[in-house]
């Protein structure tokens, strides 16, 4: 007897892996800004081109045929293209064929890490406030996320609070330097002051340096830079921020050895490869250091007219040592919370911005919101007018 199918088919429950997480507010705000054709300084992406070079390089690998499987780590050339700026930049030399792997932007390479070596039950460490991948990541991976906030108003670490949250347990700290939201840039004496604390720990490090070309007053202390952190870091950076090409989404990740052998395990199973003419045309790219050695200088300028724009206004200004944000504190101006000035603000005078609630896991709101100053200097001049009537 042949059986019929039900007349209203049902898709089958499941459990969320992830319950806390809905649509991101970068997703809300950008499109309250299209909605009501606000200046959008919330999401951080550049709304100008990047070098023609660039993309010519890209092109002319196409053309040349580079448009199947690269090998999984990524197109030799570009990993040696890597391992060189790391090193006249950083005085490290990593082996390209064992310590380098090209990944799908910094955001699958910061994932792939943590599934790689967290397991079930261990604690990672994240610094409040902070990228908003990082806590889900750890989650899908069955860890624990420990959060340890950095000092409200400056953001800076604070070594007690971190060194009271390890344990036996704690598998991963994650830092994030230039510091997305708070654009604060990790001093020498702070990253010594880390390598010290992690020496007797089997503690891992995570160091998203996405920002790295784009540290303005004082220059940009990379974790591979020092030998008690290197050894047990996964340091992890972005083409699309360094080259304005977000929605390239390629990357790589510097890492032991050891490391690294595990990183590609999980790396070949989440995206296997990345893209290939895109990689060829970075590592010709990156034949000249000229665009990344002048994206601080590139950045400071931007940084500096929007910091003098808003100095001109009653918003206040927070440090804006690197990365292409700035905060600002909102007490003079509103007494609605971040979440609702942030509406307000797109709405009303037509700037878009990000709450830094977002950033923390319990919504910490310390009238604090943060612009993406990666624009064009139009853009930025009118938003700033538009501020001046707050």
């Amino acid at each position: 007897m042949a059986l019929s199918p039900p007349s209203s088919p049902a898709t089958p429950a499941l459990r969320t892996k992830l319950p806390a997480v809905g649509t991101t507010i970068f997703t809300v705000m950008s499109a309250l800004a299209a909605e009501t054709g606000a200046v959008n300084l919330g999401q951080g992406f550049p709304d100008f081109d990047c070098d023609p070079a660039l993309v010519e390089a890209v092109a002319a690998a196409m053309r040349a045929g580079a448009n199947q499987y690269p090998p999984m780590a990524g197109v030799p050339a570009l990993r040696e293209a890597v391992a060189g700026k790391i090193e006249a930049m950083h005085g490290r030399r990593y082996d390209p064929g064992t310590e380098i792997t090209i990944t799908a932007g910094a955001t699958q390479a910061i994932l792939t890490a943590i599934l790689a070596v967290v397991r079930p039950g261990d604690e990672v460490i994240v610094l409040e406030p902070c990228y908003d991948s990082y806590v889900p990541n750890i989650e899908l991976a069955g860890g624990t996320v420990v959060r340890v906030p950095l000092t409200p108003g400056s953001f800076r670490p604070d070594f007690g609070r971190i060194a009271a949250a390890l344990t036996p347990r704690t598998r991963a700290l994650i830092v994030n330097t230039p510091h997305n939201p708070g654009a604060t840039v990790w001093t020498r004496e702070e990253m010594l002051r880390l390598e010290a604390l992690l020496a007797p720990t089997e503690t891992l490090l995570i160091s998203d340096e996405v920002y790295e070309h784009m540290a303005f007053d004082r220059e940009h202390e990379s974790a591979s830079r020092f030998p008690g952190l290197a050894a047990r870091a996964f340091v992890v950076s972005s083409f699309g921020k360094t080259f304005h090409v977000t929605g390239w989404k390629v990357g790589y990740v510097a890492a032991p050895p050891a490391l690294t052998t595990e990183f590609r395990k999980v790396h070949q199973f989440n995206v296997f490869t990345v893209n290939t003419p895109m990689q060829h045309g970075l590592a010709a790219y990156l034949r000249d250091p000229a665009p990344y050695r002048g994206l601080p200088g590139f950045y400071r300028a931007k940084r500096d007219l929007f910091r003098d724009g808003i100095a001109r206004t009653r918003l206040r200004l927070l440090p804006g040592e690197g990365t292409y944000f700035q905060c600002v504190d909102i007490s003079d101006v509103t007494d609605l919370d971040e979440a609702a000035f942030c509406q307000w603000l797109t709405r009303e005078r037509g700037v878009a911005a990000i709450p830094l609630s977002a950033f923390y896991g319990d919504g910490f709101d310390q009238r604090v919101v943060r612009f993406c100053f990666a624009k064009k200097d139009e853009t930025l001049h009118t938003a700033l007018d538009r501020l001046r009537r707050l």
